[in-house]
C-alpha cells in the first residue's frame, strides 16, 4: 500500500476547492509553483491523474473525483485537529495539577488560586496540599510549591521568594511571663521548637547587633510548623514560625510578633515543574501567576 503525503493531499484539496492553482496558493501563502509541484508529486505517489488542466479551467477526472469526495473530509478533520492541538499549546485552558505545603494552603493560596481561576475561566486547578515531597512525574503534576534547600534533580526551579521566621506568642503568654527585652531573655521562657534529625537546635537569629545564637527549651517540640503555631496560640510559649503562616493569627491578635527586629532566613520558596521542552498553555499561565503573586506576597 503506497504512503502519500498528506500536505499534497491538502494542496490537492484546495485546488479544486479554490478553482485554480494561483487561488489555491493565495489561500495557503505558497508560490504557484509549489502547489503545481505538489499536485504532480501526489499524482506520481498514486500513479493516476487527478485533474485534467487546461489553460482556461481544471476539472477532476473519475480517479480525482473518487479521490477528492474521499480526501476532503480527512483533510479538514486533519486541519480541524491541528487547529484543536495547537490552542492547547497556545489557549490557556484546561486542568493544572499543583502540589504544595499545607500550610501555605491554608492562607494565602486560596486567594491566590482563586485570581487565577478569575484571569483564567478555561483554567480548572486540581490542589493537592500535602508536607511529603511528590514525585511529579510519576504522579502527572504540573507544578509544586516547595521552600528549603532543593536536591539536584531533573527538575526545574525557579525561586520566588525567601522564607523569614520571627518569634510569635499568644498575649495571654507574655501577659503571664518574664518581660522579654532582647535575644538574652529567651532561655527563661517557654520555647516551642521545630524538631530535626538533630533534635532541638538552638536559634540563631539575626538583629540590629548581628547574630545571636540561643539554646532554647520547652514544652514542645514537634516537626510541623502549623502544630507550633496552633500551640503557640494556645498559650504555651513563644514559637519560631515562618511569617507567611501567621498573617491570619496576628490580624486577630491570637498571636502577636516579639523581638520583631530579630528574625531567622529560612529556606528560599521555589516553583518546581518537570523539564520538558514543550509546556502546555495552561500551565504557563498559572505558574507566572504563582510566580508573581508569591513574589510580591514573600519576596
Amino acid at each position: 500500500m503506497a504512503t502519500i503525503d498528506l500536505n499534497r493531499v491538502a494542496s490537492f484539496v484546495r485546488v479544486v476547492e479554490a478553482g485554480s492553482f494561483t487561488a489555491a496558493a493565495r489561500q495557503l501563502r505558497v508560490p504557484v509553483s509549489s502547489v503545481s509541484r505538489a499536485l504532480a508529486n501526489l499524482e506520481g505517489e498514486l500513479g493516476v491523474r487527478l485533474l485534467h488542466r487546461t489553460t482556461r479551467k481544471l476539472s477532476l477526472t473519475d480517479a480525482g473525483e473518487h479521490f477528492f469526495r474521499r480526501m476532503q473530509a480527512v483533510v479538514a478533520e486533519t486541519e480541524d485537529a491541528t487547529r484543536a492541538v495547537l490552542g492547547f499549546a497556545t489557549d490557556p485552558r484546561g486542568s493544572v495539577r499543583i502540589t504544595a505545603p499545607v500550610n501555605l494552603g491554608e492562607h494565602q493560596l486560596p486567594r491566590i488560586i482563586a485570581n487565577i481561576v478569575r484571569r483564567h475561566p478555561a483554567i480548572s486547578i486540581e490542589l493537592r496540599l500535602t508536607s511529603s515531597v511528590v514525585d511529579l512525574v510519576a504522579e502527572g503534576v504540573d507544578l509544586a510549591i516547595r521552600f528549603g534547600i532543593l536536591a539536584d534533580s531533573s527538575l526545574v526551579t525557579r525561586k520566588v521568594a525567601q522564607s523569614e521566621l520571627g518569634i510569635f506568642a499568644a498575649p495571654a503568654y507574655l501577659e503571664r511571663s518574664p518581660r522579654l527585652r532582647g535575644p538574652a531573655d529567651l532561655p527563661q521562657h517557654a520555647c516551642l521548637s521545630y524538631a530535626t534529625r538533630d533534635g532541638r537546635l538552638p536559634w540563631r537569629l539575626s538583629g540590629p547587633q548581628g547574630e545571636a545564637t540561643v539554646s532554647v527549651s520547652g514544652p514542645i517540640v514537634c516537626n510541623d510548623m502549623v502544630f507550633l503555631r496552633e500551640a503557640a496560640q494556645a498559650g504555651l510559649g513563644l514559637a519560631l514560625l515562618p511569617v507567611e503562616i501567621t498573617g491570619a493569627e496576628l490580624k486577630a491578635r491570637r498571636l502577636v510578633r516579639v523581638l520583631p527586629r530579630y528574625s531567622v532566613a529560612g529556606g528560599g520558596m521555589f516553583l518546581v515543574w518537570p523539564s520538558q521542552r514543550l509546556v502546555p498553555a495552561r500551565v504557563v499561565a498559572v505558574r507566572e501567576m504563582l510566580a508573581a503573586e508569591l513574589s510580591q506576597l514573600y519576596g
